[in-house]
């Protein structure tokens, strides 16, 4: 990964990927607007600051599944273990399967890894003997808040230095971002 990084951070292409000067393909998306130069340039280090970040998020995915030996997946499962049990929720092989958006099939499957792997244990569920409650074991637990959780927490810090008004103005920026380029409102997706 470093190697990589290192690479890109001297590739001509890979540094001028988000710029919207004149030889810039998505240029043509903003010709036609008020935007001054000064605009388009401020915009530019918006979007590197994004990519940047989603590089960053892709890292630390990386390295918190090769340090737990888990897929991306595995990983997703076990965070929403890890909220449902701060929350004092009962989790269900369908609950994981719903929010994976994954088969029953592929969710035991999924199950019987994590549980050889000893990151999970099915339990008789409480109010239905028909089900099973699915738990993250406190060795994964306690693991994943130790190294993950620690990491991701820093992000609470990056939030905390903003003004009130900041992080009102960060927070409509990304949902709007997020609503307008969300798949659903792209045609060509859907042919």
């Amino acid at each position: 990964m470093e190697e990589q990084d290192a690479r890109s951070a001297h590739d001509p292409i890979v540094e001028r990927l988000y710029d919207l000067d004149a030889r810039s393909p998505a240029r043509s998306v903003v010709e036609g607007t008020d935007l001054s130069e000064g605009d388009l340039a401020q915009i530019t280090r918006l979007m590197r600051a994004l990519a940047e970040l989603r590089e960053t998020e892709k890292a630390i995915m990386e390295a918190s599944e090769k340090y737990m030996k888990l897929s991306a997946q595995d990983m997703r499962a076990l965070h929403y273990l890890m909220v449902a049990k701060s929350r004092g929720e009962t989790v269900t092989p369908g609950m994981i399967a719903a929010f994976l958006k994954i088969s029953a099939a592929s969710t035991t499957k999924l199950l019987n890894r994590l549980e050889r792997g000893g990151h999970v244990v099915r339990r008789v569920h409480p109010t239905d003997r028909r089900a099973f409650a699915i738990e993250i074991t406190p060795h994964t637990e306690e693991s994943a808040q130790r190294t993950v959780g620690k990491q991701h927490a820093k992000r609470l810090h990056a939030a905390a230095r903003l003004t009130s008004e900041e992080r009102e103005t960060v927070t409509r920026f990304l949902q709007e971002m997020a609503r307008d380029i969300s798949i659903t409102n792209a045609e060509w997706a859907h042919d």
